[in-house]
């Protein structure tokens, strides 16, 4: 098979209908701080589908992942709250409104955690296999990987082509954020790769490194956990790099590694904070890599943890073109950051590196709750025969760009309130919009209202 058949394919996720700032997400400066504001459901659809359309119109695949059914009536019921589901809201509304802002998380929309990713050139069985986060860290998202794990096994279904693994048991010790904390590199898609997990604390690690955790924010992936992924993909110790995040990262607002960091192929993009042991990490990745790695270092003095953060600048898509260039597709916040847009237009774009354009996305509504360009893809290489495997309508066309565009204007209300939430005509509209979806995306039933 040739490599230049292989090629990655970004599933965005789609912005649900109940997309709110209820600043449930510790740790993350731009949840923490936008909490309470009225949100806009409608704008922040249109405008993830924007962004995908534009990248499918450049010539990059694209793909399509549903949100989730939001609230979660049946995780109230779990907890206590009874009666009919206008009595089961405004119970909780009254009795736990933190709960109830929580059941209506649409932060499914960043599929870059709903798992992590082997594609079949580095499995030992030639399958892609599928590990779905189980996002313990926070209560909102760990109510995410069931219908994750279904949505995933629907629209990658052909068994011959791939494999689908259980999530981790939803403990501390294991807790996995998926691929925010992985990235794979190597030469072209298609040629073998090696896969870098970072973590941000040891469950099982000695009295010394604790001394190395975070102390003002929580480090939500373990060692072990990642581990626990690259034993079920199957993947070797030559395989694998794994490497601690800096604690003081995750301090400054860092709660995953692709807020720090984002690799493409042979080239590493790295804020100086990114890793514990910088030198360590590259060094290993360097010894196992089968292409010479291209790390692009951003120190310090040129961007400072603040402007990282407030500019998401790291978690940009980094896109592979067809004459060996890459496109860094950046936040608008990075032009809004002097010492940020000097250093893409003076540093990363005049470097030694191949990458060679820059392009500015308007994804406010999406950033104001802490998820930027990359946080909003799941990443998925696909040989052209897997791609043709895929169950559904989920790969971006015009067609789909067009129906997926006049759904959202159906059915997204413009402006959602904390309040608002325990309307239970907005639970109504949530089924009913995701009913058709469903049907327009051909995946079959995967919510729980459609499954009984």
């Amino acid at each position: 098979m040739s490599v230049n058949s292989i090629h990655e394919v970004n599933f965005d996720g789609l912005v649900g209908l109940t997309h709110n700032y209820s600043g449930l997400a510790h740790g993350n400066v731009a949840s923490m701080s936008h909490g309470g504001l009225v949100s806009n459901p409608k704008e922040g659809a249109l405008q993830g589908l924007a962004k995908m359309k534009s990248l499918m119109d450049a010539g990059y695949a694209q793909g399509v992942l549903p949100p989730q059914q939001r609230p979660d009536l049946g995780a109230l019921r779990a907890l206590g709250f009874s009666g009919s589901n206008s009595e089961i809201l405004a119970q909780a509304a009254k009795q736990a409104p933190q709960l109830l802002r929580a059941v209506c998380s649409a932060s499914s929309m960043w599929t870059a955690n709903a798992g992590t990713i082997t594609p079949s050139v580095d499995a030992p069985d030639g399958r892609v296999h599928f590990t779905p986060a189980n996002l313990q860290s926070s209560f909102h998202r760990y109510l995410e990987p069931k219908t994750t794990g279904r949505v995933l096994q629907a629209i990658f279904r052909d068994e011959q082509r791939f494999a689908h693994h259980p999530v981790l048991p939803a403990t501390p010790a294991f807790s996995d954020e998926g691929a925010a904390n992985h990235t794979r590199l190597c030469g072209e898609y298609g040629e073998p790769g090696v896969h870098l997990f970072v973590y941000g604390r040891q469950a099982f690690g000695d009295a010394r490194s604790s001394e190395r955790e975070p102390k003002r924010y929580p480090a939500r992936q373990t060692l072990e956990a990642s581990q626990a992924v690259a034993r079920q993909h199957g993947l070797s110790e030559a395989q694998t790099v794994f490497a601690q995040q800096h604690p003081e990262a995750i301090d400054a607002g860092v709660f995953h590694n692709d807020v720090i960091a984002v690799g493409n192929g042979p080239v590493l993009l790295y804020h100086e904070m990114a890793f514990l042991d910088e030198e360590r990490t590259l060094d290993e990745l360097r010894a196992k890599m089968s292409t010479p790695l291209i790390p692009v270092r951003v120190p310090v003095e040129a961007v400072s943890m603040e402007d990282a953060v407030a500019s998401y600048l790291f978690n940009s898509q980094l896109l592979s073109n067809t004459d060996g260039t890459m496109t860094l597709v950046v936040p608008s916040e990075c032009q809004e950051r002097e010492a940020v847009w000097n250093t893409i237009q003076n540093f990363i774009l005049a470097g030694n590196n191949p990458i060679g354009e820059v392009i500015v996305k308007d994804v406010k509504q999406s950033m104001r709750n802490g998820g930027g360009p990359a946080c909003l893809r799941l990443r998925v290489v696909l040989t052209e025969a897997e791609r043709a495997a895929l169950t559904g309508r989920v790969l971006l066309n015009d067609a789909l760009y067009s129906d997926l565009t006049a759904w959202v204007n159906r059915h997204y209300r413009d402006r959602l309130t904390s309040e608002d939430l325990a309307d239970p005509q907005l639970a109504t509209e949530v089924l009913t919009a995701l009913d058709e979806l469903t049907q327009l995306l051909q995946i079959g039933s995967v919510y729980p209202f459609q499954l009984g």
